[in-house]
């Protein structure tokens, strides 16, 4: 009994303190989780109270945006919702409709392909739909963008509906915006306060040139650069894109004549260069000291522009080293020289003497005689690169010197009024509409210049005729929205992105006359061209931001009726 009395004594202890242990245990994990549970729960009531504040601030976000959005969007929300709505109901009636369900797949499919004939397959067993005995090819994916060009004939020819009578693959164009829906997407934005009292305004189809939206487009006014679009078409048509212009050097007797050609772009490099061969050519004759004399014949009338001393434009001569400029640019405003053609030839001058040749005395000016030998020759970049670089930065040096190869080639004098003259007939000859044009300039300085919006859309689907490949670089200059030349620092923030890298358009700035004109993809791969021209905004940068938002909504339209509508 006493062992058996010391056994269950022992037995309870132990139980004892086993159980005393756990319950310090427990005690202990108790101190130690209680804490965290209550900073858990802290952190879950913050966390919350903060998702609950940013969903309250999404909701205001979106009912301000919503409030903000234009009719046009509105309208695409509710389509989309409701377009959505009807998609999910139609797939759940089409899924009810296949039949019931078998371990994944459709019983009503699975019967259905049973009763099929077995073979290895419809694109490749022989005698299924394609040419007879061969197999079908694989279905060809549609091109993302529609070509440029008419739209092909429908149902003639090997291909059928789709074809255009001679085997032509090109797919179907999208067909072009209708003129009420894109009237409903411009019309608001044309009436900005920011714009100027005169508003004008031309969309056309670039491939068909059909008017689809205009706003007195016939209305001429100041068209600052934009008319440089005139200058380039002009140029292109009168010389060809291939045209060089020349700066000579030539020899009478011992006097020996830098001849100007009207080469702006003309550098002291290309000089030095011609220099260089100059002094080859008088040692082969073993001439060793010259006179020098420089020649600006080749131009007339005055050589100061309406504006006086500008750093926007040097005095317009046929002779001078990149554009007159004294400092390093390339192109902008820049301090000019007082004497650009003097210049060039005191820098000729040193060229020689640094190949051996002596010059006695200063060089003067002198028109060179008809029977002067020819001793070297620069020529410049093509004239289709001259346009490329005149419109990406608007560049006013290049623009008068293009005006005035128009003139020359017409047989005009080449100064301001013949180069106007020249420009207007070989325009009028393409046929474009020159009601109340006036060319006073080639670059869009002079306020004089009067063009009408449908003038300069024209001269886009002009130069976006496949016929007319010469004149391509007027579209290839243009500068791209927030990428290049004077567009390059336009199209950025929330309103002016959409159409950056889309809009390519030159830009027209004087003060108080804002204009845009180029070409556009719209949302559906149509190529449009614009215009869009005010005169008398009070503010410059507002003026731009409301032309930029105008291409902008170009680029993201469709701007098609819906099939219910009218």
């Amino acid at each position: 009994m006493h062992d058996t009395g010391s056994k269950v004594r022992g037995a309870a202890n132990r139980a004892y303190r086993s159980g005393l242990r756990a319950a310090r245990s427990a005690a202990a994990y108790t101190r130690t989780v209680a804490p965290r549970a209550h900073a858990l729960a802290a952190h879950t009531r913050t966390t919350a109270a903060r998702a609950a504040a940013r969903g309250r601030a999404a909701v205001h976000g979106a009912r301000r945006r919503w409030r903000a959005a234009s009719p046009q969007q509105r309208l695409t929300v509710r389509f989309t919702a409701a377009s959505t709505a009807l998609g999910l109901v139609a797939a759940l009636l089409a899924v009810a409709a296949a039949g019931p369900w078998d371990s994944g797949q459709r019983t009503a499919e699975r019967v259905r392909a049973a009763r099929q004939e077995r073979g290895s397959g419809a694109d490749h067993t022989p005698g299924t739909p394609g040419s007879p005995g061969r197999p079908s090819g694989p279905p060809a994916a549609p091109q993302v963008l529609a070509a440029a060009g008419p739209v092909p004939e429908q149902g003639a020819g090997e291909g059928g509906p789709q074809g255009s009578g001679r085997g032509d693959t090109r797919p179907e164009q999208m067909p072009p915006p209708t003129a009420s829906a894109l009237a409903d997407t411009l019309e608001p934005l044309i009436e900005d306060g920011s714009l100027g009292a005169v508003r004008h305004a031309s969309v056309v189809d670039a491939v068909t040139g059909r008017q689809l939206f205009s706003r007195d487009a016939r209305a001429v006014s100041a068209p600052a650069s934009t008319i440089k679009l005139a200058t380039a078409v002009a140029a292109l048509t009168a010389r060809g894109e291939t045209y060089r212009i020349a700066t000579r050097a030539v020899r009478e007797d011992d006097r020996v004549t830098l001849v100007g050609g009207g080469d702006p772009t003309l550098t002291g490099k290309d000089l030095t260069a011609l220099a260089a061969r100059t002094a080859r050519a008088l040692d082969r004759d073993e001439v060793h000291t010259v006179r020098l004399r420089y020649d600006t014949s080749r131009y007339t009338g005055t050589e100061r522009h309406v504006i006086g001393p500008n750093e926007n434009l040097a005095r317009v001569t046929p002779l001078m080293v990149e554009e007159g400029r004294t400092d390093d640019s390339d192109h902008g405003p820049a301090p000019r020289a007082a004497d650009p053609a003097r210049e060039a030839a005191d820098a000729f001058a040193d060229a020689l003497e640094d190949k051996g040749v002596a010059v006695e005395g200063a060089p003067r000016e002198r028109t060179a005689g008809k029977q002067a030998t020819e001793l070297a020759v620069h020529r410049s970049a093509p004239l289709g690169a001259l346009v490329e670089r005149m419109l990406t930065h608007s560049d006013n040096d290049l623009a008068e010197a293009l005006a005035r190869q128009t003139a020359l080639a017409a047989g005009e004098p080449a100064g301001f009024r013949g180069a106007g003259r020249a420009v207007r007939h070989t325009l009028d000859r393409l046929g474009l509409p020159l009601e109340g044009a006036r060319f006073a300039d080639g670059s869009g300085l002079d306020r004089a210049d009067r063009v009408s919006p449908a003038l300069l859309t024209r001269l886009l689907t002009l130069a976006a005729d496949p016929d007319r490949p010469a004149l391509r670089t007027v579209l290839t200059g243009l500068p791209v929205a927030r990428f290049t030349g004077t567009l390059g620092s336009r199209y950025g923030g929330e309103r002016g992105e959409p159409g950056a890298g889309l809009v390519r358009a030159k830009t027209g700035t004087l003060t108080g006359v804002n204009t845009l004109a180029g070409t556009v993809v719209d949302a559906d791969g149509r190529m449009l061209a614009f215009a869009f021209m005010t005169t008398g905004a009070g503010a410059r940068d507002a003026a731009q931001r409301s032309l930029d938002r105008l291409a902008s909504a170009l680029a993201n339209c469709g701007c098609r009726d819906s099939p219910s509508a009218g």
